[in-house]
């Protein structure tokens, strides 16, 4: 017996805009404003063929060469002249090359989503600002260490730093997912979302709106 398709997607591309506060009485309440973008759908994989249910799904944009040509012209999508970025949904659905998704198909009924993104870079970094160290005493001379993560060795056994020791590096640029983010006003004509508190990314960055 087959599965069911299911005719709702389990997540959307969406642009983060910026902060915003709404009111609900004398009630202030910080929100994150996303635009929804048209979702195009780009590949179905199934089961039988590819080893797993899934959908590609992209935004219009500037990006274009030979493999996305192929990919536009493959989807019955060549109009749009370029994407964006493209993603994989995991899933069973009932959308087929050349649908269009909404962002009433995805947010209507939904209250509570996921966001995933790319946190902003922060550069390189002390131990203090990226694992909160509290840092060496700014007494009895040590005016040049306040910054300096201390001892990291073990000892004379194993005689080594032991891996996944917190050091200063590159902070930020990373995969970030925000979980429970309760819906507070949509805009399905114009595509506007409003989110109650902030989402990772940087404004005008492409963010992952998934059902919780």
């Amino acid at each position: 017996m087959s599965e069911e398709k299911d005719p709702k997607p389990s997540a959307i591309l969406a642009i983060k805009k910026g902060m915003k506060r709404i009111f609900a009485g004398e009630t202030e309440i910080p929100c994150t404003e996303i635009f929804v973008p048209d979702n195009f759908v780009v590949d179905v994989l199934e089961k039988d063929k590819n080893g797993y249910d899934a959908m590609k799904v992209a935004i219009k944009g500037s990006k274009i060469n030979k493999p996305i040509s192929g990919i536009l012209k493959k989807s019955k999508l060549s109009e749009l002249g370029g994407i964006r970025i493209i993603k994989e949904i995991k899933g069973r659905y009932s959308f087929r090359k050349g649908d269009r998704i909404s962002a009433k198909d995805f947010f209507e009924g939904r209250q509570i989503v996921s966001v995933s993104g790319i946190s902003k870079g922060k550069g390189f970094a002390s131990v203090r600002k990226r694992w909160n160290f509290s840092g060496g005493p700014k007494s009895h001379g040590q005016s040049n260490k306040y910054n300096s993560p201390g001892s990291i060795g073990a000892s004379s056994y194993p005689s080594r730093v032991i891996p996944g020791m917190k050091m200063a590096g590159h902070k930020g640029a990373g995969k970030v997912t925000v979980k429970n983010l309760k819906v507070i006003e949509s805009d399905f004509a114009s595509g506007r979302i409003y989110l109650k508190g902030t989402v990772p990314g940087s404004c005008g960055s492409v963010i992952l709106v998934r059902a919780s």
